[in-house]
C-alpha cells in the first residue's frame, strides 16, 4: 500500500496526520463548533498547534464543549479552575480572552457562522508549495477588524486566517496533496 501524498506538516505526527486527513479544510458550520476553533486558534497563538491538538479532549471538558452560554457564564471561580486544569494552557490572558469572546456571542447574539463565513474569499488560489501558503490575508485582517470593533479579543489577522483554514473557509492543501479539491 502506498503512502498519500500530503501537506508536508500533515505528514509529522500521527495525531497530524489525522487531522490534515480528516479535518483541516473541511468545512465547518456551527455557532458552537466556531466558538471552540476560534478559542482554540487563539490559545495557540506563540505555542505549536500539536500542543492544542493533544489537549483538545480537556479543552472541551474545560470549557464546558464550548457552549458559549455555559462559557458566558464562567466566573472568578472557573478562571481559577481553568488556571489550575493542568490539561489546558493555563494562560490567564488566553481564558479570560475565551470566556470573553462568548459573552461577545451572547450578549449581541452574534450568528457566529454568518459573521465568520461572510470573510470567505470567493475565489482562493490553491498554493502550490508550502512556501506559497499565507499567513495573512487581506480577508483574515477584513476578519479581526471586526471581530475587534463587535470586542472580540485574542484574533488578529495570523489567528483569524489559521481559522480560516482549519474551517475550511480557505483550502491550502498543496497542489500535489491527496486532499487539494479540485
Amino acid at each position: 500500500m502506498s503512502e498519500r501524498e500530503r501537506c508536508p506538516w500533515g505528514n509529522s505526527t500521527p495525531d497530524y496526520v489525522a487531522y490534515h486527513d480528516t479535518e483541516w479544510g473541511v468545512e465547518l458550520h456551527g455557532t458552537s463548533a466556531l466558538f471552540e476553533r476560534m478559542s482554540l486558534e487563539a490559545f495557540q497563538s506563540g505555542l505549536s498547534w500539536i500542543t492544542i491538538l493533544r489537549k483538545r479532549p480537556a479543552f472541551r471538558a474545560a470549557f464546558a464543549d464550548f457552549d458559549p452560554l455555559l462559557v458566558a457564564g464562567f466566573g472568578p471561580a472557573d478562571v481559577e479552575r481553568l488556571m489550575a486544569d493542568a490539561g489546558i494552557v493555563r494562560n490567564r490572558l488566553k481564558i479570560d480572552a475565551a470566556i470573553h469572546n462568548a459573552r461577545v456571542i451572547t450578549e449581541q447574539d452574534v450568528d457566529l457562522d454568518a459573521l465568520l463565513w461572510s470573510f470567505a474569499p470567493e475565489h482562493h488560489v490553491r498554493p502550490a508549495t508550502i512556501g506559497d501558503v499565507p499567513a495573512i490575508t487581506d480577508e483574515s485582517k477584513a476578519m479581526a477588524k471586526e471581530l475587534k470593533r463587535r470586542g472580540f479579543k485574542f484574533l488578529g489577522p495570523t489567528t483569524c486566517y489559521a481559522l480560516m483554514q482549519a474551517t475550511g473557509m480557505v483550502d491550502d492543501h498543496i497542489a500535489t496533496c491527496f486532499r487539494a479539491s479540485s
